[in-house]
């Protein structure tokens, strides 16, 4: 097995199951579309469900056909994920570690959608009339998947020293 599944493939499966179980603690311990203040004035813990993406892109109940677009560019964003992997370079850790992260998070958000067809978003952060979107533990992952992504494809185009 090529090193670069060795490190995404644990990392994806600890964001899956840090994703899972804390989704599963909002469902157990938080009603639905209710507010929990953690930090007056800065953070909340929330029980919301997106049936959309990022900041609630198609997130409507007026149509239903984005539980499956969903599906497949997730499937294709997983099948993409795994390309790269095999072409990654061995010491290219910080590409396979931001790819393995949105592989969990991808996997993190799609198993939600398979079970009930919505995503579980409960980290709420805003200050005065400033709100940000809730989001979860696979957002997280993502989004740093994604940073790693860009800076190692910035660290592959910047020219060496005495070249």
């Amino acid at each position: 097995m090529r090193l670069s599944y060795k490190l995404a493939v644990p990392v994806a499966t600890a964001i899956v199951i840090l994703d899972q179980i804390t989704k599963l603690w909002v469902q157990d311990h938080l009603i639905l579309y209710t507010t929990h203040p953690v930090i007056p004035g800065f953070f909340n813990l929330v029980h919301v469900l997106n049936r959309g993406a990022a900041f609630g892109f198609l997130n409507r109940s007026d149509i239903q056909w984005q539980t499956y677009f969903f599906f497949a560019a997730t499937a294709l964003a997983v099948l993409i994920i795994f390309h790269l992997l095999r072409m990654a370079r061995d010491d290219d850790k910080l590409l396979i570690i931001g790819l393995g992260c949105i592989l969990g998070g991808a996997i993190g958000n799609l198993i939600d959608r398979i079970k009930t067809g919505e995503v579980v978003d409960f980290l709420d952060f805003y200050w005065k009339s400033y709100h940000w979107p809730a989001f979860n533990v696979a957002d997280i992952a993502i989004f740093l998947g994604s940073l790693g992504l860009l800076a190692a494809f910035y660290r592959l185009r910047r020219p060496t020293s005495g070249s």
